[in-house]
């Protein structure tokens, strides 16, 4: 089993991050959890969980949503830079911020490090380790599409939440299925959350 960091930030889609997390708990991976206050507003708006509070509190409750009292999940503030997360001396295979919103990109891709969203980003880069950034935004204007850019030349996966149709989606669920599918596949996870092309 894994151990993954999940950072879900100020963008409209938490659903992908809720999926992915969902996921990598029921598969008995370890997970540290850091959601932004902007990421917390939005979630509680999209799909209605409400994520925010005392750092214990917000895990029992995540653990209670997701049905999973035994998960192995620890959940951080996004200002606790003292987490373990923190440090390039705490291994974690991989860090996945999903959705990735443009101010959250751009910290990350001037090394800002002003939260500990950014801060584990860092770290992950530093170290030369596996990050996933999910954007989502649209139109993207040019600064984003440099930061994009800048971060893919070092070796930031990048998987914009842009869902394929050739497995013809029938509800919203199987295209946010699609882009967490792909954010597994670049983890080298087996999923089946997609139908994959065949020719």
């Amino acid at each position: 089993m894994g151990t993954y960091t999940i950072a879900i930030t100020g963008a409209s889609g938490s659903i992908y991050g809720v999926k992915l997390l969902n996921y990598l708990l029921k598969k008995g991976h370890t997970v540290y959890l850091t959601i932004t206050k902007e990421g917390a507003l939005i979630m509680k708006e999209e799909v209605g969980f409400n994520w925010r509070g005392i750092e214990k509190d917000v895990e029992r409750k995540i653990k209670r949503d997701l049905k999973m009292e035994k998960a192995k999940l620890t959940y951080f503030d996004e200002e606790n830079l003292f987490a373990p997360v923190s440090s390039g001396s705490h291994k974690v295979d991989a860090m996945i911020v999903i959705p990735c919103s443009m101010k959250t990109l751009s910290g990350i891709a001037q090394g800002y490090a002003n939260n500990l969203v950014e801060r584990s980003a860092d770290v992950m880069i530093k170290e030369d380790r596996t990050l996933i950034l999910v954007p989502r935004e649209t139109p993207l204007n040019t600064i984003h599409l440099r930061n994009m850019l800048a971060l893919s030349e070092i070796g930031v996966k990048i998987i914009p939440a842009m869902p394929a149709f050739y497995n013809h989606p029938k509800k919203v669920e199987d295209l946010v299925n699609f882009i967490v599918g792909k954010v597994l596949d670049s983890l080298n996870i087996e999923n089946t959350f997609y139908r994959r092309w065949k020719g």
